[in-house]
């Protein structure tokens, strides 16, 4: 009798269910390329909603009200370059930041700028306003284009994803996943146990978080692989391999503990726990600082509520009440939990082994209209730190209003280059389709930021 090759939902129902544990799981790695290469990791801090550069990265005091806002620029750590008020710590951190503030694409739409800023390259159907589910004709995320030149250590994954994915109109987006190169190369989802967490909604939408189920032992999990093991001689024929792969990394995760001590916060001081916050935005942080130093290649945080919920919620979407939001939800654990990340990385000798990415999908108007700003893609700020680029500087500029790039315009493939020249992978590696169609890891060019 044959047995139908099972979907991946079936795979999580059946392989991951047997262990009593919901998980949303993807692994697969090729060989690295370098000693360098294997060493380096990038840890992107993702503002999900649009993060207002005219209000942290790129204030415009000297613009008319109704475009410069309530916010201050603050001193920093570098003369000449100045944050927004409530950066106040990341503003100790400039010495190790490279600020751009000329970043630019054209989508609008949260789904299509995310895949944009994600994959480096525009969304399908990039001409229509709405957010496309992911699918397999999709350019694969950052994580698995770095996964396909690099190789975690056994029974770790090539690239993770903290603490859930990211929803808009009840929909999971394209870009985040492994897209044409295989489901082997999606992020494994991971929530931390602890955290106060962000006001608002953030589903999972059946990609299922991993977290061990109460009362389920070691010794009652081994038991559950032999049962899993006997089940899978009965797919074999079809499917087995790829149900092996996702039942046998949920093993790795909660039975080896080595692969446990990587996920382990108790394992941290509580005055660093603290130091990071006990916001869920500093415990993932937290945690994916652990994921970088036990050889994860590429760790990604959510930094806000997963889903966006129609700009309602603590997440970056801030059509209305824009400053008292960023002051008193937003920017507080963001600021502590990403400048604790950079000192924490100085102080153990890592952050030239350790790229860290500040990420969002657009910017917002530089007109407030009703208390709020708008999406805007035609010109926003991002930064890097770490891995060789060096700090203390500003590259590019936006206008007087921050309406668009007035020097040294750049673009998402851009950044992608200098991601990959980073980690020490050259932008013009090979990579092939699901269709057998070579492209270059990225046709961007790598930004003069080290």
């Amino acid at each position: 009798m044959s047995h139908p090759r099972p979907s991946r939902r079936d795979l999580l129902r059946i392989g991951i269910g047997a262990l009593g544990l919901p998980a949303y799981l993807g692994l697969r790695s090729d060989s690295a390329r370098g000693s360098q290469a294997r060493e380096r990791s990038v840890i992107v801090l993702y503002c999900w909603g649009g993060m207002s550069h005219l209000d942290t990265w790129d204030l415009k005091p000297d613009a008319p009200a109704e475009v410069r806002g309530e916010f201050h620029p603050i001193a920093t750590s570098t003369p000449g370059i100045r944050l927004g008020e409530h950066m106040p710590l990341l503003a100790r951190q400039t010495r190790r930041l490279a600020i751009i503030r000329s970043i630019h694409h054209r989508s609008s739409a949260h789904g299509k700028g995310m895949y944009w800023n994600f994959t480096g390259h525009p969304a399908p159907q990039a001409e229509v306003a709405v957010n496309l589910p992911p699918s397999r004709q999709d350019w694969p995320s950052l994580g698995g284009m770095i996964g396909r030149f690099r190789r975690a250590p056994a029974g770790l994954p090539s690239a993770v994803q903290i603490p859930y994915p990211m929803v808009d109109n009840n929909t999971l987006q394209a870009g985040e996943n492994g897209g044409w190169l295989g489901n082997g190369y999606d992020p494994v989802i991971v929530r931390p146990d602890r955290g106060r967490p962000w006001k608002g909604v953030s589903r999972d939408l059946g990609t299922m978080v991993l977290s061990r189920a109460q009362g389920v032992e070691t010794a009652r999990l081994e038991a559950r692989q032999t049962l899993v093991q006997r089940l899978e001689q009965s797919m074999s024929r079809d499917g087995g391999r790829s149900y092996s792969h996702f039942q046998q990394m949920a093993f790795d995760i909660l039975l080896s503990s080595r692969v446990q001590a990587a996920f382990n916060l108790d394992l941290e001081t509580q005055s660093l726990r603290q130091a990071y916050g006990d916001h869920l935005c500093g415990q993932s942080v937290l945690l994916a600082r652990r994921m970088s130093e036990a050889g994860v290649p590429c760790t990604t945080v959510i930094c806000s509520a997963g889903d966006l919920n129609g700009a309602s919620g603590d997440m970056w979407d801030t059509h209305g009440n824009n400053f008292n939001r960023l002051k008193n939800d937003l920017l507080p654990p963001f600021d502590r939990a990403a400048s604790t990340l950079l000192a924490d990385l100085d102080a153990r000798g890592r952050l030239d082994q350790t790229l860290v990415v500040f990420l969002t999908e657009f910017g917002r108007t530089p007109r407030i209209r009703s208390g709020g700003r708008d999406h805007f893609p035609n010109c926003y700020s991002i930064a890097l730190a770490g891995c060789g680029i060096r700090g203390g500087q500003v590259y590019g500029s936006s206008d007087r209003i921050g309406a668009t790039p007035r020097d040294l315009p750049c673009s998402p493939n851009d950044l992608h280059a200098t991601i990959f020249h980073a980690l020490g992978l050259s932008p013009d590696s090979p990579i092939q389709d699901n269709l057998g169609r070579t492209f270059p890891l990225s046709d961007g060019r790598v930004l003069p930021l080290f």
